[in-house]
C-alpha cells in the first residue's frame, strides 16, 4: 500500500482553514506576550482568570516546551527573533544536563533536536547532544530502563528502581543524538527504555498506568500504578495515556518498529473510545465526580498532535484517516471552547489555552495554561495547515 500524505494533504483546508489559521496567529501572539512578561524566566502554568505566569529560572521539566515554541513559532513565521529567544533560552538550560531526571529527555529533545531538526541551529544541537549523552549514561540494565532519578522530584520509592511513562517522549533525544553523532549505542537505550515501558505500563485494553517500581537488581515487578490519578492501582490520568501515545508515536517515527507501532495503536484506539464525545479529556479517565471535574486540554492536546503523526506514519487506510480526522476534530475542540478569547468580550489574554490540569491531587495549576499544553497545541495547528511537515 502506498504512502497516506496524499491522504492528508488537505487536512486542515476548507473550513477548517480560517479558524486553524487564526489560532496559530493567536498563539503567536501569545508567545510575544509571554517572552515580554517572563523575560530571564522560563513559563510554567499561567493563571486562568489573568494569564499571569509561574515561572522557573531553569525551567524545570518544562523548560524544553517553552523553546520549543520559540522554534516552531521561527518556524511559522521566519522571524529571526524566535532564533535569539530561543539560543537565549538555551543557556539557561545547560545547568540540567548533570541534573538526575528522566524527563531531561523532554527538555533537550524539545530545546535541543527540534532547534536542530528543523533549522540547523548548532546550539540547539550542541546542547542536545550533551543532554543525549548524559541522559544515556543513567540507563540501568537491572530495571530495564533509565530512573525517574533522584532530582525528578517526584519519586515515591526507590530511585533506582521506579520509572513514570512521562520519561518515555524524551527518548526521541537519543534517537536524534543518534544519528547526529553516528552513536548506535544512544539508540540502543531509547529502545530498551520505550520497550520496558510498553512492557510496565500498557494494561491489555491499552490504558497506561503512569509509573512501575521494579527490583533495581532483577528487575522483578514490584507495582504498576499513577500516583498523579485519582485512584492510584485502577484509575487511567488522562496524562498517562497522553504521555505514552506521544512517546510511542515518537518512537515509532525514529525506528518504524512494529513494537511500537502495536503500542501507539493500541493507546490511540484506548483514547478514541474512553474520550468523551466533545473529544476532551477529562484529567483522568475514571474520576467518578464526571462531567463535575476538571479537563486536561494539555492532554488532550497531546494526544491530538500524536493522532495527527501517527496518521501520517500509517498506510492509507480507513484507520490512517480516522486518526486524521480524530485529530483535526480535537483541535478544533480545543481552538473553538479552549482558546482564548472563548466568547465575545472575553477579557483574558488573547492566545491562551484554557483549562489544563497539571497536578489535580495536590490542587496545583487546576484550571490553567500550561505550557506544554499550549507546544502540542501549536505543533498540531502547524501539521494541519502545512506549516510544519517533519513528524517530530
Amino acid at each position: 500500500m502506498g504512502n497516506a500524505s496524499d491522504l492528508h494533504a488537505g487536512i486542515g483546508k476548507g473550513r477548517d482553514s480560517t479558524l486553524f489559521a487564526g489560532a496559530i496567529d493567536r498563539m503567536l501572539g501569545r508567545i510575544d506576550a509571554t517572552s515580554a512578561a517572563v523575560g530571564a524566566e522560563f513559563p510554567l502554568s499561567a493563571a486562568p482568570e489573568t494569564g499571569a505566569w509561574m515561572t522557573a529560572p531553569d525551567g524545570r521539566w518544562t523548560g524544553g516546551f517553552w523553546v520549543g515554541q520559540l522554534w516552531l513559532a521561527l518556524q511559522a513565521t521566519g522571524d529571526p527573533k524566535y532564533r535569539r529567544l530561543a539560543e537565549q533560552a538555551l543557556a539557561r538550560l545547560e545547568v540540567r544536563v548533570a541534573r538526575d531526571n528522566v524527563l531531561n529527555g523532554l527538555v533537550f529533545y524539545y530545546a535541543g533536536a527540534v532547534g536542530a531538526l528543523l533549522h540547523q541551529n548548532a546550539a540547539a544541537a550542541s546542547l542536545g547532544k550533551r543532554g543525549a549523552r548524559a541522559l544515556a549514561q543513567r540507563f540501568k540494565p537491572g530495571p530495564g530502563f533509565i530512573p525517574l532519578g533522584h532530582d525528578s522530584g517526584s519519586l515515591t520509592g526507590d530511585a533506582e528502581g521506579e520509572t513514570n511513562i512521562d520519561g518515555v517522549p524524551g527518548m526521541g533525544l537519543l534517537w536524534w543524538a543518534a544519528e547526529a553523532e553516528k552513536n548506535p549505542a544512544l539508540a540502543t537505550v531509547a529502545r530498551n527504555h520505550v520497550a520496558r515501558h510498553v512492557e510496565l505500563c500498557m494494561r491489555p485494553n491499552g490504558s497506561l498506568y503512569q509509573a512501575a517500581l521494579v527490583d533495581a537488581r532483577s528487575g522483578a515487578v514490584i507495582r504498576r500504578y499513577s500516583p498523579r490519578g485519582f485512584a492510584e492501582d485502577t484509575s487511567t490520568w488522562a496524562r498517562s495515556q497522553s504521555w505514552g501515545l506521544v512517546g510511542f508515536v515518537q518512537a515509532y517515527t525514529w525506528t518504524r518498529d512494529a513494537v511500537f507501532q502495536d503500542a501507539a495503536v493500541k493507546a490511540a484506539e484506548w483514547w478514541l473510545g474512553a474520550v468523551p464525545s466533545d473529544r476532551v479529556a477529562y484529567w483522568d479517565f475514571d474520576d467518578p465526580a464526571i462531567p463535575a471535574t476538571q479537563r486536561d486540554t494539555s492532554a488532550t492536546a497531546m494526544a491530538a498532535a500524536a493522532l495527527l503523526k501517527l496518521s501520517r506514519l500509517m498506510p492509507e487506510s480507513d484507520q490512517a484517516r480516522r486518526y486524521a480526522d480524530a485529530g483535526r476534530l480535537t483541535v478544533r475542540a480545543l481552538v473553538e471552547h479552549y482558546l482564548v478569547p472563548t466568547h465575545e468580550g472575553d477579557p483574558r489574554p488573547s492566545g491562551m489555552l484554557t483549562e489544563g490540569c497539571w497536578q489535580r491531587n495536590q490542587g496545583m495549576s487546576t484550571r490553567h495554561e500550561l505550557v506544554w499544553g499550549d507546544y502540542y497545541l501549536l505543533e498540531a495547528l502547524m501539521l494541519l495547515t502545512g506549516r510544519l511537515e517533519r513528524t517530530l
